[in-house]
């Protein structure tokens, strides 16, 4: 390829120096020092000046986002020398999640997978050490290798792996990236040239992995080397730029991994982009963002820039100029996302030059904004050049002065492999541990999650959830004798004696401080994942506010966030009976959760303690249309359809068997496109008469998120009634919060069942609508992929499609007796007022809805009661969290005593904020076969007394057709799609003593 010199720019290089040299040679550009280590020495000498702290305070630790970690050597095993990979540039390390479940059979742990890269140098005197100098015609590569082996990340071990399949090529300066436990490598060069432009895949799900070569259609990228990929948003693969063995490139192209035939699409991003450049790095954030850095422009000048590309949701893409100041100009380095923060190491400067000094590692902390070396946040550029007092016996400065090398992360493990040295290749395994992972960049947050971490070992908090039974009461305020919410002690069906909540120390205690700090720092990463399909609508929203086109209510406006992030009100609360602000008395928890099953029989039924429900008074609960005429003319049109349900009918006698539900051997799903568009044509005229604001009498149940865990729904009705004519439907309401599909293995038996239901009781039934009920971003998180798979290709996605359309009528939000709100997020920083939501237009897709509409289905609590005003959401750019204050306005504008919302999971299956005046309520349990939380409902009696109820996780059966070879064949989709989509972070206390849970890896 190209040469670095000192001297010499390449704009006009000659094309031919891409090619490979006769003997076989790859020839690459020389990015290790070209001049004698000792001439390095004195030249740096020369520069002590440029000192490491370059503006960053004299080399102090400067307050919010932590410095570069430091790397050391990782001393792995290996049974024989070839299954170590030995020495090499130009290759690629790429993660790949694990599969299955630790302690199941088959069950494989995270792994890195190198392929590919040169073995050997040619064209200098490199078998002595001594690279060649600055204006000699560069190192040669040889030995290009199509090789793979993998680093096992859970017993530290390489092994030499040989895929069947026809392999690649032998290649050097390629790019790979994973998707799900799939490796897609394209791209490079080798003995022969410049290699194809095909996409190879090394399917890494099954024991033996297997080399496949994706067919694409059209034209793409074309042959290329020195080039980036990344998979953006789990869905776009992504290639920029790179050189083609004529010039440097700018174009960008996009593959859609989720759309079959596969084919390359020439993106035009809006914004101002990065020039023509290879050797850079990308890595995509969780939530999917794609950030570029560094490169060699076409006049072979090393680039500092960094810019990030996302997609909108009306499909634009745009180019962004990340902030901060780099340290340093590089190329050939190597970049890995961990959270927020992305890890750059190593890298070239040209003329024989390597980034040598404390910029040889950095930080670009895209939270914060800044970027930080090892030493300091950087707020100006640094040479990149070694110095000695700069070096300060910094060990882990001399380890990553490398180029050529790569890198990825697992968890908060940062590894990096090989490189080039001194025209030396390497053939060492480094490690950093990202302990800044959990962290954020405000004080208070420091000090809140030292805080949470000085506990972490202690259990729950106390009177986290303020129960007031005799253990914790002392430590509970006494309430207000008007009003004020009492919390009970919830009762649950325990599973064999609770034996499968383990709290003992011995796995709380589990490696140390770096165990328990795993979990909070992976779900804390997790957060994002689901960021990408929402932060361009927001933003669009915005715009559409301050354009005028989004009509709010006027009272909308009457409440500023200050700086702090209190509200300053200048509104009047609409319909006040009086001077003061005072809770009416009237809703409250009751002081223990009642455990109620329909019958004493089955596996729990004798081990719990039974109080009947009759005590509901069984009084006019119908839900109030607005006028009496509307009332009226919605009962008459369901009344009408009552007639013609037999698909709701045939759904219900087929699915709802709270005691007799077992999941299908078969995954084909026993509706078909028909029966599925009378099903969701029945329903979609009843929420079409409804109103975007439910009016809702007691006695009620309230059910959290479900995510397709519909063997958890089945356990709910079997413990605590089902609404049917045999269970308690005659007397008592059910309303569902949202989130119904993805995630879980059975989204089309839940949601199939939930509308069913509604069509056959459209009076006590009532669904409103959460964040995944959404095309956008069920489309990533399971529920496309399960029509799909269990209905066909072009049967799927009309199902897909048209159960969608449907999730556009779903109301929004439903109030109970006037006096309790339920919704799915929470009021974030735009609600302010019940009619606001009411305002809301149906049918509504995400990407036409305003900032209410984001915040009602995207927005969470802080933390805690002791954070008040509006935060930064860890989900992603452009969404808020909201304190207790906000909950308190809000109730008092409204008149009302309670906030019942979902969206987070929670370990306990509900949990109390606000002092008591929100509860947030999750209903599925062990989310995604990780999280080991409880699951739970609300029971509302007319008495408004909210008794929580609660289920445990179920470990899986020893053996059923769950658990058959044939059913983790075709469950890997979903195993694949959970890991490389994590779920959003449990709500209170993450558990970090599961080792077969991702927050534990």
């Amino acid at each position: 390829m190209d040469v670095d010199s000192a001297t010499t720019a390449e704009a006009d290089h000659d094309p031919s120096e891409e090619a490979v040299a006769a003997n076989g040679a790859v020839r690459l550009s020389e990015s290790q020092s070209s001049l004698p280590l000792q001439q390095q020495q004195e030249n740096s000498d020369m520069n002590n000046s440029d000192s490491v702290d370059g503006g960053g305070g004299g080399g102090g630790v400067v307050a919010g986002p932590r410095c570069a970690p430091s790397y050391s050597v990782v001393n792995a095993l290996m049974d024989k020398k070839e299954d170590g990979p030995g020495p090499r540039c130009g290759h690629t390390l790429t993660a790949v999640p694990a599969v299955g479940e630790e302690g199941n059979p088959g069950y494989i742990g995270p792994r890195l997978i190198l392929f590919g890269g040169a073995t050997a140098l040619e064209g200098n005197s490199a078998a002595s050490g001594t690279p060649t100098s600055a204006g000699s015609a560069g190192i040669r590569l040889a030995g290009a290798t199509a090789d793979v082996h993998c680093y096992d990340a859970l017993t530290n071990k390489w092994t030499r792996v040989t895929p069947i399949g026809e392999p690649p090529t032998p290649r050097a300066a390629h790019v790979a990236t994973a998707v799900g436990t799939m490796v897609v490598i394209q791209g490079g060069i080798g003995p022969a040239g410049l290699s194809a432009e095909d996409l190879h895949v090394l399917d890494l799900t099954q024991q033996r992995p297997r080399w496949h070569r994706v067919v694409v259609h059209g034209p793409g990228p074309g042959p290329r080397y020195g080039h980036v990929m990344a998979l953006v948003g789990q869905r776009y693969l992504i290639a920029i730029g790179g050189n083609d063995g004529k010039r440097p490139l700018a174009d960008v192209w996009a593959l859609d991994t989720a759309a079959k035939p596969y084919e390359w699409r020439k993106l035009e991003p809006e914004g101002e982009g990065p020039p023509p450049c290879m050797y850079a790095t990308a890595s995509a954030r969780s939530d999917g963002l794609l950030l570029l850095c560094g490169g060699r422009d076409a006049n072979s000048v090393p680039l500092a820039s960094a810019y990030g590309l996302a997609k909108h949701r009306d499909g634009r893409w745009e180019w962004a100029i990340a902030p901060g100041v780099s340290p340093s100009s590089r190329y050939q380095h190597a970049a890995v996302f961990v959270n927020a923060r992305l890890h750059v190491s190593g890298g070239a400067l040209g003329g024989g030059r390597m980034v040598e000094d404390s910029s040889s590692v950095a930080v670009l902390d895209t939270a914060a904004g800044v970027w930080c070396d090892t030493k300091s946040v950087v707020t100006s550029p640094r040479t990149g050049r070694y110095s000695a007092d700069a070096a300060g016996g910094d060990a882990s400065v001399e380890l990553t002065r490398r180029c050529r090398h790569a890198a990825a992360a697992v968890g908060d493990l940062i590894f990096i492999y090989g490189g080039l040295r001194g025209g030396v290749l390497l053939d060492d395994l480094l490690v950093a541990e990202d302990l800044a992972a959990a962290e954020t960049t405000s004080a208070a947050s420091h000090a809140a999650a030292a805080a949470a971490a000085s506990n972490l070992d202690q259990g729950r908090l106390q009177g986290r959830y303020g129960f007031t039974d005799d253990r914790t009461r002392a430590s509970i305020p006494d309430p207000a004798a008007d009003g004020a919410v009492v919390v009970g002690s919830p009762v649950a069906p325990p599973v064999n004696g609770d034996i499968y909540t383990d709290i003992s120390t011995e796995n709380a205690m589990l490696q140390g401080s770096r165990a328990l700090s795993k979990g909070v720092e992976y779900l804390v990463e997790a957060s994002a994942a689901e960021a990408e399909a929402i932060t361009a609508a927001l933003a669009a929203a915005k715009a559409r506010r301050v354009n005028g086109e989004v009509e709010l209510p006027d009272r909308d406006r009457g409440a500023e966030a200050t700086s702090s992030g209190k509200q300053i009100s200048t509104q009047i609360k609409p319909d006040s009976a009086g001077p003061n602000n005072s809770v009416p008395a009237g809703v409250r928890l009751h002081h223990r959760a009642v455990v109620v099953a329909a019958e004493t029989g089955g596996a729990l039924g004798g081990m719990v303690r039974q109080l009947s429900i009759d005590q509901f008074e069984n009084e006019g609960r119908r839900v109030s249309y607005g006028t009496p005429e509307s009332a009226t003319a919605a009962r008459k049109l369901l009344d009408r359809q009552m007639s013609i349900h037999s698909v709701a009918k045939k759904v219900i006698a087929h699915l709802l068997k709270p005691r007799g539900w077992k999941p299908p051997v078969r995954r084909q799903f026993f509706l078909d496109c028909n029966e599925i568009a009378d099903l969701c044509d029945c329903a979609e005229r009843i929420f079409a008469s409804e109103p975007s604001v439910l009016q809702l009498k007691a006695p009620i149940k309230i059910f959290g998120d479900l995510h397709g865990q519909f063997g958890d729904l089945m356990r709910l009705f079997d413990e605590y009634g089902s609404p049917s004519t045999a269970g308690d439907i005659a007397y008592i309401d059910y309303l569902f919060l949202g989130d119904y599909v993805d995630r879980g293995q059975h989204s089309m038996e839940t949601i199939s069942l939930l509308l069913a239901l509604k069509v056959e009781h459209p009076h006590q039934v009532h669904l409103i609508r959460g964040n995944h009920e959404a095309a956008d971003i069920n489309a990533l998180f399971g529920f496309r992929i399960e029509c799909i798979e269990r209905m066909g290709e072009r049967d799927g996605i009309w199902t897909w499609h048209r159960i969608n359309r449907l999730f556009n009528w779903l109301p929004l939000a439903a109030l109970i007796e006037k006096k309790i709100i339920c919704m799915h997020g929470g009021i974030g920083r735009s609600i302010n007022h019940v009619e606001q939501i009411e305002n809301i237009q149906r049918p509504i897709a995400m990407e036409a809805g305003s900032i209410v509409l984001m915040d009602l289905l995207w927005s969470d609590p802080t933390e805690n009661d002791s954070v008040e005003g509006l935060r930064p959401n860890a989900r992603g750019p452009g969404l808020v969290t909201f304190g207790p204050d906000r909950v308190m306005e809000f109730c008092n504008n409204n008149d009302l005593q309670l906030i019942v919302r979902a969206h987070e999971c929670v370990m306990d299956g509900f949990e109390r904020f606000a002092q008591g005046h929100l509860i947030t309520l999750f209903s599925a349990t062990n989310y995604c076969g990780t999280a080991n939380n409880a699951g739970a409902i609300l029971v509302l009696g007319r008495d408004l007394v909210v008794v929580p109820k609660l289920i445990h996780p179920l470990p899986p059966a020893i053996s059923s057709p769950e658990t058959s070879p044939e059913r983790l064949i075709e469950d890997t989709w979903m195993q694949e799609l959970n890991a490389n989509r994590p779920p959003t972070p449990t709500r209170g206390r993450p558990q970090t003593n599961d080792r077969g849970s991702l927050a534990w890896i």
